[in-house]
This record gives C-alpha cells, sequence and structure tokens, in this order.
C-alpha cells in the first residue's frame, strides 16, 4: 500500500475502550491518535528533541470525519506531514487510515496549528532555525515510509 501523501506514517492499536455506544471510535479518541503520531513524527524529525527546553502548544485543530473506524479496522495509520511553517507557528495535516481489501480508506483528516512557546515566561516565540531546518529538511526527503 502506498501513502504518497504523507513520509511519516505510525500505526495506532485500537483498544476496546475508543469505541462509543455507537460500535466505532469516539471522535474524542481521534484527537488522542493526532497527538501520539505527532509526538512521534516530532521524534522522527529531530530525534534530539528537547521536550523541557522546546515546547510548542496547540492553538486550533480541525478534524473532518469521512468514514466511521472500527475495532475491527486492519492496519490504521496516521499520517502526519508539515503543511506550512510560519515565524512562531507551523501548521500539520492529518490523516487516518485502514487497509481493505487491498483499499485505503481514509477515515478522518485534520490538521492542527502549533504555537512555539517559552515555558520560564509562557509567551510566543520564534520557531528555532534548527527546528525550522530539521522539518523542512524532513519533509524534503524522496523515501516514503511505506
Amino acid at each position: 500500500m502506498k501513502y504518497p501523501q504523507f513520509k511519516f506514517l505510525y500505526p495506532i492499536q485500537m483498544r476496546w475502550s475508543d469505541l462509543d455506544a455507537l460500535g466505532h471510535v469516539n471522535n474524542a479518541k481521534y484527537l488522542t491518535y493526532f497527538e501520539v503520531a505527532r509526538s512521534r513524527y516530532v521524534m522522527d524529525v529531530y530525534p534530539r528533541w528537547n521536550w523541557m527546553e522546546n515546547m510548542f502548544l496547540i492553538a486550533n485543530i480541525n478534524v473532518d470525519f469521512h468514514q466511521e473506524l472500527k475495532l475491527n479496522a486492519q492496519n490504521v495509520l496516521v499520517g502526519v506531514r508539515l503543511s506550512k511553517i510560519g515565524t512562531k507557528s507551523f501548521v500539520l495535516n492529518y490523516g487516518i487510515f485502514s487497509e481493505d481489501e487491498g483499499r485505503i480508506i481514509l477515515h478522518a483528516s485534520a490538521t492542527s496549528t502549533q504555537v512555539m512557546i517559552d515555558m520560564a515566561e509562557r509567551k510566543t516565540i520564534l520557531i528555532p532555525e534548527w527546528m525550522r531546518a530539521a522539518l523542512e529538511s524532513y519533509e524534503s526527503r524522496d523515501e516514503s515510509v511505506f
């Protein structure tokens, strides 16, 4: 299976407790899936990232639900990619996918805006140059993980 729009894909292990009364993954769980994949993406982009010194917060997140996700879905993956980078913030795009008989199913897509903050001052700061370079370099790679 090819996911050409995402260079980073992270497998999600769904749990029985992720389901709601309708028998599909509750919409609030999607945010957790995005959070897990986002943290793994950042660690993949820059493995030496020091979370205590370089932190961002989520300023905005938008989710579009396309098709319900059930517990028996096969090969559930969350794709993450850089969409835009500004002076103090960057935007990530997400997709939650599964496979069914050779088809890729898109269950949800999302965007989130991350704003860099100074942990001590609790104020926004510029994106460090090393971070900008790491994000841009990662996304410009030719290879795909799958």
